[in-house]
């Protein structure tokens, strides 16, 4: 899991590739750690023909939703997890409305609350 912290009024196609850079490795198997995730998916908002080559040139296979075409792409299947991933970081008060004026401060708090999402996953065994 990766997470970057930016201002309210940013685009989320800026932070797509600093967001992929930031994922770490996947240890646990042997040989070489895999870095980078096989496909990326993402809604209207990443459609950006230069994104989607520089995900092609990563080795990612991008799924991402096109602008002006009908819904129906099938990413809604799968975006309801990152909705409820978005839903457990509003549980935390502190997230939800921003008291800390320090960034690095918000953003240790941020991984925090993502480690305790991530334990209480492994410990129900249901993500």
């Amino acid at each position: 899991m990766s997470v970057v912290l930016t201002k309210a009024n940013r685009n989320d196609i800026t932070q797509l590739l600093p967001l992929l850079d930031a994922v770490p490795g996947v240890y646990g198997k042997t040989g070489r750690p895999r870095k980078r995730p096989q496909a990326v998916q993402g809604d209207r908002g990443y459609d950006s023909q230069p994104h989607r080559d520089e995900l092609k040139k990563r080795g990612m296979k991008p799924l991402l939703a096109r602008r002006g075409v009908p819904h129906g792409s099938g990413l809604g299947k799968s975006r309801w997890v990152v909705e409820r991933s978005l839903a457990w970081l509003h549980d935390f008060r502190r997230l939800r409305v921003r008291y800390e004026r320090r960034a690095d401060i918000h953003q240790a708090l941020l991984k925090l609350a993502c480690a305790v999402i991530c334990h209480d996953c492994l410990i129900r065994s249901f993500c």
